[in-house]
């Protein structure tokens, strides 16, 4: 006796008591417009240096997980060697996630965001000459506010592989341990017949010498230096 109801009718009816239909398209084109402007600022201002030195957030909205002080930055560059530099140094492009977070956040603060900084792989950035950013908004006081992460994550043994290169006397550490594991492999029959400590001890310092004078060659001949000179640096060959 009843008639079903098409939903799909009566939401159109609706939204005809509210708006007319080419009032709709104009609605959506205004809308998406001011989207794709609001974006293409977004990406500009993550591509260009910034003179603006802090943002100016509403504190009683911010989270506490995603405030970080300068020293903490520091201490995950030099362990794990990242850099830490304007956003303008990226050289790869910025996720729609990235972008959308950003939009989010200025529209919840009330504010423009300026100055960008990421934290990244020295490959990952366009670094003048003499696997996971995360990109941090300046909020004054030496504390950034973390906007996004992206990418994939470190490898496993990154922190271990950049262990070497966190300071002089780790890398020295590393060649000492280095030298003594390939002389006790080396097959000292090989060299003299009778081999005792004194041979091993010459054999280790003459290994020691060799893998230093290479480690210095190619540092030297790299431009490369320890991850806590370079952390926040935006040359290639520092």
């Amino acid at each position: 006796m009843f008639s079903r109801t098409n939903i799909e009718k009566q939401l159109l009816k609706y939204r005809s008591k509210r708006i007319d239909e080419q009032s709709v398209m104009e609605e959506v084109q205004r809308l998406f417009s001011e989207n794709v402007k609001q974006r293409d600022e977004i990406v500009s201002s993550l591509s260009k240096k910034s003179s603006e030195i802090e943002n100016h957030f509403n504190f009683d909205l911010l989270e506490t997980k995603h405030i970080f002080h300068i020293e903490d930055i520091e201490n995950l560059c030099v362990i794990y060697r990242l850099r830490f530099l304007d956003s303008h140094y990226f050289k790869g492009n910025f996720p729609e996630e990235a972008i959308s977070k950003v939009r989010s956040l200025e529209k919840k603060h009330q504010v423009t965001l300026k100055n960008f900084k990421i934290v990244a792989p020295a490959k990952l950035l366009k670094l003048e000459n003499a696997d996971d950013p995360l990109l941090f908004a300046p909020m004054g006081n030496d504390y950034f506010y973390l906007i996004h992460k992206w990418g994939k994550d470190l490898h496993p043994f990154r922190k271990l592989l950049m262990w070497p290169y966190r300071s002089f006397d780790n890398l020295v550490f590393t060649v000492v341990v280095l030298s003594v594991l390939l002389t006790s492999i080396i097959p000292m029959q090989w060299l003299t017949p009778n081999p005792g400590i004194g041979e091993y001890l010459f054999l280790a310092f003459f290994i020691f010498t060799g893998m230093g004078g290479m480690v210095i060659l190619y540092g030297f001949s790299k431009g490369k230096n320890f991850n806590r000179v370079i952390w926040n640096s935006k040359y290639y060959n520092a």
